[in-house]
């Protein structure tokens, strides 16, 4: 979701992707968003009349909760960047088991602190929601403690060989010559952090915890494109270089510093590049190769590894925040691939197609007027209808939202060096000040992989009103603690993102049936994960069985099945999150609509869903519940 990086699973709340992804007022109406963000049909965020009493002690909680944050934020020099600040601007994280150690620590004394000097009972039932969270992240990480070497350091999705050089070149904005000074140290750091990953992966190897062998090339393959080019030999410039010497160009263009000068911090960034990056990229490189045989050629599940089952069932918590097991995530996915599979028959026969579903897919996954050429001009193309779809689900906002996002949205392809065929397409959040923006990404390298009837689905999951809207407006929150504006919890924003896409319809979307097929069969997509993390993970099913019964069920195309697998072998459990997280809200929708019959508002339901950041499923029933009995009374 964010920076795309595979981190070890003892990391708590700090960041989602990179090391995990507003104090009340004293007045006597609380509310849990700021006054500018209540628009028509926003009854949502109304938190009712308190005691004066509840509003001093939550007051109190918040402004404790706000130090803490910072606190927490100390930890990670990367966050803080991906936040839009400036402090500690030369410095890469601490990447290493000790330091995980020392903020599960810190974490386990801040809920001591927490239980110690406040009166739960006094707060209000918005504080007393910050409270729980704060003790929920605590618990995750503690739960994941002793599987601290489990994660695998790289997967299909990447790892750090390409994801530090992504945050430098994506995150590191330059805009003085001690911006560019800060840089050329964070280079000197992210070798510092290599060498603590790749410590990571031979202690997990000494306990027999290796990722399946195509993690190794995988791996090994972006390694070397980011070390190939100058500095380093080959053609062209390699990645971080070329990026250097382009923020470098831009600062002398602006008149801020001479050309003797951009000679010098050019010449600064090819010692570190050759004299510490290029070592640590070697030395990662070559334990990959000679680790390599020992890694499984036949790609298993996470059951096979030792104590394999309790992790993985450890994955399914953290990744659901429900305590579900294996077979009961299975079953459910099983009954949705059902379901789904009788609303595409539905469409094949709209569109008059003669043969069975499974001819019918072949069809979407072969035919040629489903794809853009491989070709420049084809990727344009394909670009430029997103942005069309995102223009017009924009204009539609208003009619199913109060609160809307400020944060505007980019549409890119992927850069070649970390580009995969058929590689998922993902978002990157932007500054909660609005001063980087969003980014969509889509991998382009091979267009065969990215299906015209695809696409729509994609942009809503992606774009609006899926992950962009969602993180953005919690991002731009002011009426909660500022840790839940970062707060990450995967069922909650996948299963929005995924809800996304069903409300696109509903917002008079998809009048392509083939488009809607499409949708379909993104939702089929992640029923099919729901089956398929379980039976490699829990039930023994090897990789060929997964692909066959992806291939079996849906019309997504083959190298995206054979990347969707492979990364679910690497990420275990995570995919479960999408369809169990959008099985939840649908769920409260509807018990919502039940509840209010007349006085159901669709902006007062997702004002509430959005207007208090990400929530744990339980904690999301909990607020739309309370929200239920606000519209009731009201």
């Amino acid at each position: 979701m964010r920076i795309k990086l595979p981190t070890p699973v003892t990391r708590g709340p700090l960041i989602p992707s990179l090391l995990a992804l507003a104090v009340l007022s004293g007045c006597q109406q609380m509310t849990e968003v700021s006054a500018n963000q209540l628009q028509p049909g926003n009854v949502a965020a109304t938190a009712g009349t308190q005691s004066v009493d509840q509003a001093t002690e939550t007051k109190r909680l918040n402004q404790w909760f706000d130090a803490r944050y910072e606190e927490e934020l100390q930890f990670s020099p990367m966050e803080l960047t991906a936040l839009g600040r400036k402090d500690k601007y030369d410095q890469i994280d601490d990447m290493s088991e000790a330091a995980d150690a020392r903020e599960l620590a810190w974490q386990a004394k801040t809920v001591e602190d927490l239980k110690k000097n406040f009166d739960y009972d006094k707060l209000t039932k918005a504080g007393k929601e910050s409270y729980d969270l704060w003790v929920f992240q605590y618990k995750q990480a503690k739960a994941a403690e002793p599987f601290k070497r489990y994660s695998y350091f790289a997967g299909e999705l990447g790892g750090p060989e390409d994801s530090l050089p992504s945050f430098l070149i994506n995150y590191h904005k330059v805009d003085s010559v001690e911006d560019m000074q800060a840089y050329i140290k964070r280079i000197g750091g992210i070798s510092r952090a290599m060498g603590q990953r790749l410590e990571r992966a031979k202690l997990s190897a000494a306990d027999g915890i290796r990722p399946p062998r195509f993690a190794y090339d995988l791996a090994g393959k972006r390694a070397h494109n980011v070390i190939t080019g100058a500095p380093f030999g080959g053609e062209g410039d390699s990645p971080l270089y070329a990026d250097a010497k382009g923020k470098i160009e831009a600062l002398q263009k602006a008149g801020k510093i001479d050309q003797a000068k951009a000679d010098a911090l050019l010449a600064q960034v090819r010692k570190s590049l050759t004299e510490n990056f290029k070592p640590s990229y070697d030395a990662y490189i070559a334990w990959l190769k000679a680790d390599r045989n020992n890694a499984s050629k036949e790609a298993k599940g996470v059951s096979s590894l030792p104590n394999g089952a309790a992790y993985y069932q450890n994955r399914l918590a953290y990744y659901t925040t429900l305590d579900l097991t294996a077979d009961q995530v299975h079953q459910i996915g099983l009954d949705e691939v059902a379901r789904i599979r009788k609303e595409m028959e539905t469409i094949k026969d709209q569109v008059g197609f003669k043969g069975s579903l499974q001819e019918f897919f072949n069809f979407i996954r072969t035919d040629k007027q489903f794809y853009y050429p491989n070709t420049d001009a084809g990727r344009a193309a394909y670009l430029k209808e997103v942005s069309g779809f995102l223009d017009q689900v924009t204009q539609k906002l208003p009619d199913y939202f109060g609160i809307l996002p400020k944060a505007k949205l980019e549409v890119k392809r992927v850069e070649a060096y970390r580009e995969v065929d058929g590689g998922a397409q993902h978002y990157q959040s932007g500054t909660p000040d609005g001063s980087r923006p969003g980014v969509y990404y889509v991998h382009m390298s091979d267009m065969g992989s990215n299906s015209k009837t695809d696409m729509e689905t994609v942009s809503y999951h992606e774009g609006i009103p899926g992950h962009h809207m969602q993180i953005s407006i919690a991002q731009e929150l002011t009426g909660i603690p500022q840790f839940r504006t970062q707060a990450h919890f995967t069922p909650y924003i996948e299963g929005w993102a995924l809800y996304a896409e069903s409300l696109a319809k509903e917002m008079g979307q998809f009048q392509d049936p083939y488009r809607d097929f499409g949708r379909l069969t993104a939702e089929m997509w992640r029923a099919i994960r729901l089956v398929v993390d379980t039976g490699m993970h829990a039930k023994g099913w090897s990789q060929e069985q997964a692909v066959q019964y992806f291939l079996d069920n849906s019309a997504v195309p083959e190298g995206a099945v054979r990347s969707e697998i492979r990364r679910y072998l690497t990420l275990p459990g995570q995919a479960t999150s999408y369809k169990i997280g959008m099985l939840k809200i649908l769920e409260l929708r509807e018990h919502a609509k039940q509840e209010l019959g007349d006085k159901f508002d669709i902006r007062g339901f997702h004002d509430t869903v959005l207007g208090g950041g990400a929530l744990p499923l339980p904690m999301l029933e909990t607020r739309v519940n309370r929200w239920i009995e606000q519209v009731k009374n009201s």
